[in-house]
């Protein structure tokens, strides 16, 4: 296990809501299907799938000239040219330069959305949410069990079936191939998988990602659950903090949990033109 943080402050909970993440992105390093790179000023994925998540950009540190910074970019935007795909490039707090999002945008990237970095300490949740009749949630053990898992994650992100089998063998090595520390977990409403979560232990906070609810089950405070079950479990092994990076819809159900917002996660989008 790593060292588990202690400190609730602002800017230690700033650097672990980045760097969980970073670590989380560390998945694709053991898939084969995706070529992984941990560079000094970079960290990134390519693949040959057609989906922005596959192929990404994060953890920049360009502390070079102008010329340098917009070299990497054109060669960010020249790999996913020769392989047809779209690219998802993260800015958050610690992203040099400080203008890299605007640079983006001047390349054709899209600003689809700032994600809210939050944290919540896990002695304070607030755990008092209702559960509906026939909930139940269960934590994923099996192979089996993770293709059942994503059938509410990708009907609760909207995520095409033809992507279903590439997300099922990334998430098969993360979760039971590589020892990783990602758990997965799904919501059952009268015997019926409608909810998604996972839970990333990385930087010395638990990472909630993957939170997904079928839209016929929504408004009945099943996203909270998913949220609050896999808390509870790092809480158990001894954790102090929760973080995650919420969206705009999601924030208010994290905050009802305890979350604070303590910085953001700029999502820019860039697409082959055939796909703009």
């Amino acid at each position: 296990m790593n060292n588990i943080l202690q400190d609730l402050f602002t800017p230690a909970l700033v650097t672990a809501i980045e760097a969980n993440m970073f670590d989380f992105f560390r998945m694709f390093s053991h898939w084969p299907q995706a070529e992984f790179h941990d560079d000094p000023e970079l960290l990134w994925t390519m693949t040959d799938i057609p989906f922005p998540m596959f192929n990404n950009r994060m953890r920049a540190k360009f502390t070079l000239e102008d010329v340098a910074v917009a070299a990497a970019i054109e060669a960010a935007i020249a790999r996913c040219q020769a392989n047809n795909v779209p690219m998802l490039w993260l800015i958050g707090p610690t992203t040099m330069p400080t203008d890299l999002g605007a640079r983006l945008e001047t390349y054709g990237f899209l600003h689809t959305e700032n994600a809210a970095g939050m944290a919540v300490d896990l002695q304070a949740l607030n755990e008092d949410i209702p559960i509906p009749a026939g909930f139940t949630i269960e934590k994923v053990n099996d192979s089996v069990a993770l293709k059942t898992w994503f059938r509410p994650f990708i009907a609760g992100f909207g995520i095409h079936d033809s992507f279903t089998d590439p997300f099922i063998d990334l998430y098969e090595c993360a979760v039971f191939g590589a020892g990783m520390p990602l758990h997965a977990y799904t919501g059952w409403l009268n015997g019926e998988p409608v909810a998604s979560s996972s839970l990333y232990y990385g930087a010395g906070v638990a990472g909630i990602y993957d939170v997904a609810t079928v839209p016929e089950a929504r408004r009945q405070g099943i996203g909270a659950l998913m949220t609050l079950a896999p808390l509870r479990d790092a809480r158990a092994m001894g954790y102090r903090a929760g973080i995650l990076h919420g969206s705009e819809m999601g924030s208010n159900v994290y905050r009802r949990l305890g979350f604070q917002e303590y910085c953001s996660i700029g999502q820019y989008v860039w697409r082959p033109e055939h796909e703009q």
